[in-house]
């Protein structure tokens, strides 16, 4: 399986979500909602998850092993980092035509 496509949704706010991704697989499958927070060891992504009944948080798709899960995280903090980098600074406007 090959990711072919990831897009990333950066967040206004100094939460520490710092964008949310989605992540095409072999053009054919899409997973939305990947977060992209800010940890005490840097940056890692959360997979979607739904609130269950009793208040837990239960993912609701995810690597199921750690090769999948790395190479994902990877893969969606270069785009992350990349995307970052292209951001305007604090104080930066971007002139409208």
């Amino acid at each position: 399986m090959q990711i072919t496509d990831i897009r990333v949704r950066m967040v206004n706010t100094d939460s520490k979500m710092k964008a949310v991704v989605s992540v095409t697989f072999d053009d054919c499958f899409v997973v939305h909602d990947i977060k992209v927070i800010e940890g005490e060891k840097g940056l890692f992504i959360a997979m979607p998850s739904r609130k269950t009944s009793d208040g837990e948080y239960r993912d609701i798709a995810h690597p199921i092993n750690r090769e999948m899960r790395s190479s994902l995280e990877n893969a969606i903090l270069d785009v992350y980092n990349e995307e970052q980098a292209r951001a305007p600074e604090d104080g930066d406007t971007i002139a409208e035509d």
